[in-house]
Protein backbone atom coordinates (compact mmCIF):
# COMPACT_ATOMS: atom_id res chain seq x y z
CA UNK A 1 0.00 0.00 0.00
CA UNK A 2 2.81 2.42 0.92
CA UNK A 3 4.66 1.70 -2.33
CA UNK A 4 1.52 2.38 -4.37
CA UNK A 5 0.95 5.70 -2.59
CA UNK A 6 4.57 6.63 -3.21
CA UNK A 7 4.26 5.90 -6.95
CA UNK A 8 1.04 7.92 -7.17
CA UNK A 9 2.74 10.78 -5.33
CA UNK A 10 5.69 10.75 -7.70
CA UNK A 11 3.40 10.74 -10.74
CA UNK A 12 1.44 13.70 -9.35
CA UNK A 13 4.65 15.66 -8.75
CA UNK A 14 5.90 14.94 -12.28
CA UNK A 15 2.60 15.89 -13.91
CA UNK A 16 2.20 19.02 -11.81
CA UNK A 17 5.76 20.06 -12.57
CA UNK A 18 5.24 19.55 -16.30
CA UNK A 19 2.02 21.55 -16.19
CA UNK A 20 3.63 24.36 -14.20
CA UNK A 21 6.59 24.50 -16.55
CA UNK A 22 4.27 24.61 -19.56
CA UNK A 23 2.35 27.50 -18.02
CA UNK A 24 5.52 29.53 -17.51
CA UNK A 25 7.15 28.88 -20.89
CA UNK A 26 7.13 31.93 -23.11
CA UNK A 27 7.61 32.53 -26.76
CA UNK A 28 8.76 35.38 -28.93
CA UNK A 29 5.73 36.71 -30.84
CA UNK A 30 7.94 38.48 -33.40
CA UNK A 31 9.67 35.21 -34.34
CA UNK A 32 6.32 33.44 -34.14
CA UNK A 33 4.81 35.83 -36.66
CA UNK A 34 7.38 34.82 -39.27
CA UNK A 35 6.75 31.13 -38.66
CA UNK A 36 2.97 31.71 -38.73
CA UNK A 37 3.25 33.58 -42.06
CA UNK A 38 5.32 30.75 -43.51
CA UNK A 39 3.32 27.75 -42.29
CA UNK A 40 -0.09 28.76 -40.88
CA UNK A 41 -1.54 31.77 -42.67
CA UNK A 42 -2.78 29.79 -45.70
CA UNK A 43 -5.32 27.97 -43.54
CA UNK A 44 -5.80 30.11 -40.43
CA UNK A 45 -5.75 33.49 -42.20
CA UNK A 46 -3.83 36.70 -41.54
CA UNK A 47 -5.94 37.61 -38.50
CA UNK A 48 -6.34 34.03 -37.26
CA UNK A 49 -10.01 33.93 -38.26
CA UNK A 50 -9.71 30.57 -40.05
CA UNK A 51 -10.30 32.13 -43.46
CA UNK A 52 -6.98 31.62 -45.18
CA UNK A 53 -6.72 31.21 -48.95
CA UNK A 54 -6.66 27.38 -48.75
CA UNK A 55 -9.89 27.13 -46.73
CA UNK A 56 -11.92 26.52 -49.89
CA UNK A 57 -10.04 23.24 -50.42
CA UNK A 58 -10.63 21.90 -46.91
CA UNK A 59 -13.58 19.73 -45.86
CA UNK A 60 -13.05 20.56 -42.19
CA UNK A 61 -12.40 24.26 -41.61
CA UNK A 62 -9.31 25.33 -39.69
CA UNK A 63 -9.59 26.75 -36.19
CA UNK A 64 -10.77 30.32 -35.89
CA UNK A 65 -8.51 31.70 -33.17
CA UNK A 66 -10.85 34.70 -32.78
CA UNK A 67 -13.71 32.43 -31.66
CA UNK A 68 -14.34 32.01 -27.94
CA UNK A 69 -13.87 28.25 -28.34
CA UNK A 70 -10.23 28.81 -29.31
CA UNK A 71 -9.57 31.79 -27.06
CA UNK A 72 -10.74 29.86 -24.01
CA UNK A 73 -8.21 27.07 -24.57
CA UNK A 74 -5.13 27.12 -22.37
CA UNK A 75 -1.69 27.60 -23.84
CA UNK A 76 -0.99 23.94 -23.14
CA UNK A 77 -4.07 22.85 -25.11
CA UNK A 78 -3.07 24.99 -28.09
CA UNK A 79 0.54 23.87 -27.88
CA UNK A 80 -0.55 20.23 -28.00
CA UNK A 81 -2.61 20.96 -31.13
CA UNK A 82 0.42 22.60 -32.75
CA UNK A 83 2.73 19.81 -31.68
CA UNK A 84 0.55 16.74 -32.29
CA UNK A 85 -2.10 18.01 -34.70
CA UNK A 86 -5.85 17.58 -34.43
CA UNK A 87 -7.36 14.17 -35.12
CA UNK A 88 -9.77 13.98 -38.09
CA UNK A 89 -8.80 17.42 -39.32
CA UNK A 90 -6.29 18.84 -41.80
CA UNK A 91 -4.23 20.19 -38.88
CA UNK A 92 -1.17 17.96 -38.76
CA UNK A 93 1.43 17.99 -36.04
CA UNK A 94 4.51 20.18 -36.38
CA UNK A 95 6.85 18.55 -33.87
CA UNK A 96 8.87 16.96 -36.67
CA UNK A 97 9.38 20.31 -38.45
CA UNK A 98 9.47 22.95 -35.73
CA UNK A 99 11.54 23.13 -32.59
CA UNK A 100 9.84 23.35 -29.21
CA UNK A 101 10.82 27.03 -29.04
CA UNK A 102 9.39 27.65 -32.54
CA UNK A 103 6.06 26.19 -31.41
CA UNK A 104 6.05 28.44 -28.33
CA UNK A 105 6.87 31.41 -30.56
CA UNK A 106 3.92 30.63 -32.85
CA UNK A 107 1.64 30.20 -29.84
CA UNK A 108 2.82 33.53 -28.48
CA UNK A 109 2.02 35.19 -31.81
CA UNK A 110 -1.43 33.56 -31.95
CA UNK A 111 -2.10 35.02 -28.49
CA UNK A 112 -1.40 38.49 -29.91
CA UNK A 113 -4.11 37.87 -32.51
CA UNK A 114 -6.54 36.33 -30.04
CA UNK A 115 -5.72 36.74 -26.33
CA UNK A 116 -6.68 34.06 -23.83
CA UNK A 117 -10.26 34.55 -22.61
CA UNK A 118 -11.33 31.86 -20.12
CA UNK A 119 -15.01 30.97 -20.12
CA UNK A 120 -16.61 31.81 -16.78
Amino acid sequence: MYARMMVVGIVVVILAGSWAMAQTQTGNPKKGEGIYQQHCVRCHGRSGDGLGRDVKDLIIPPANFQALKSRSKTDLELLLAIKQGVLFSPMHGWEDRLSAQDMWDVLSYVRTLAPFNPVS
